[in-house]
C-alpha cells in the first residue's frame, strides 16, 4: 500500500497535470443567454438590439480611415466604394452581423464569431439576402479563444464593437484578440467608459427611462475606463492611436462624436510591427 506521503505527492502531481490542459473561457453565459433571445428578431425593424445598427453611421467610418491613415489601404481603393477591398477583417463577439456586414460591403474579407449560436444563425441567415457580400462574409460559432489557435498573424484589422463589457476574463479577450492581428495591424473596440455620468445615462436612463436598450443589458461593474483598455492592449505589444469619445443623442436619434470619452468611446491601437 503506497504510504500518505507518495499518496499526497502523486495527487499533487496529477492536480499539476490536469491544470496544465485546463482552459479558460472568455465566454460570460449569462450574457449568451440574455442576447439568444435577441436572435430571431435581430434584423427586424423592431429589434430590442436595432441601435446597435444606427452606430454603424459612425463605428464603419472610424474603422475604415483608421486603416486608411495607417497606410495599409491600397491607394487605388482610397477613393472606391470599396476602400478595404484586399484586407482581412475579424469581428469579435459579431453578434447577428450588424458590423461585419457593413465591412463585408466596403470590400474587407470578413469573418464573424460568436459565442451565440442563436446569433450566428440569424447573422448566416441575412447575409444569403444579398449576392454582393455573401462571399466575402463568413461566420463562425466560436470563442476568440479558440479561434485565435489557428489564426494567429492573420488579419488586417480586427474589430470588436459594445462586446468587452459583455465578456469575463478580459485580459485573456484582448491577448487571443491582438494574437489574430499581423503586426502592423488595426485593432479597433467601442465599449462604455466605467464613470458616474455613464452609469447614469448610458445605461439606467438608456435601458429604464428612454428604453431603447435592452434592460438589464449592461453591468456597471463590467464596465472599464481607457486606460485600463490601453494597458491590455500594450501588454500585448498594441499601441494606442485614436481614443475618441461618442454618444447617442435621443432628440435626433444619432449616434454623434463628442470631445469627452465619459459615456461610449472607440479605442483604434495598432500593432507593433516585428
Amino acid at each position: 500500500m503506497l504510504s500518505l506521503a507518495v499518496r499526497h505527492t502523486a495527487l499533487k502531481h496529477l492536480l499539476k497535470v490536469t491544470a496544465s490542459y485546463s482552459t479558460t473561457t472568455t465566454i460570460d453565459h449569462e450574457e449568451i443567454t440574455k442576447f439568444n433571445k435577441h436572435g430571431k428578431q435581430w434584423w427586424n425593424d423592431s429589434s430590442e438590439v436595432k441601435l446597435l445598427l444606427s452606430m454603424n453611421e459612425i463605428r464603419v467610418p472610424f474603422i475604415r480611415d483608421g486603416l486608411i491613415n495607417c497606410g495599409i489601404v491600397s491607394d487605388d481603393h482610397i477613393e472606391t466604394c470599396k476602400p478595404l477591398s484586399g484586407l482581412k477583417v475579424l469581428d469579435v463577439g459579431c453578434g447577428g452581423g450588424f458590423l461585419a456586414e457593413a465591412l463585408a460591403r466596403i470590400g474587407a474579407e470578413t469573418i464573424g464569431v460568436d459565442g451565440s449560436k442563436d446569433l450566428i444563425d440569424a447573422a448566416i441567415d441575412h447575409k444569403q439576402m444579398d449576392e454582393e457580400i455573401k462571399d466575402n462574409l463568413h461566420y463562425e460559432h466560436t470563442c476568440i479563444e479558440e479561434f485565435s489557435k489557428s489564426h494567429e498573424n492573420v488579419f488586417d484589422a480586427v474589430v470588436s464593437s459594445e462586446v468587452i463589457e459583455h465578456v469575463v476574463n478580459k485580459e485573456d479577450f484582448v491577448k487571443h484578440c491582438a494574437a489574430c492581428l499581423k503586426p502592423g495591424g488595426s485593432i479597433f473596440m467601442t465599449t462604455i467608459n466605467k464613470t458616474t455620468i455613464a452609469n447614469v445615462l448610458a445605461i439606467f436612463v438608456a435601458e429604464n427611462i428612454l428604453q431603447i436598450v435592452p434592460k438589464g443589458a449592461h453591468d456597471y461593474d463590467k464596465l472599464m475606463a481607457p486606460h485600463e483598455l490601453q494597458r491590455m492592449f500594450e501588454e500585448n505589444c498594441c499601441y494606442t492611436r485614436r481614443i475618441h469619445g461618442f454618444t447617442y443623442n435621443p432628440v435626433t436619434k444619432r449616434w454623434c462624436w463628442i470631445p469627452s470619452s465619459d459615456i461610449n468611446y472607440a479605442i483604434h491601437a495598432v500593432k507593433a510591427k516585428e
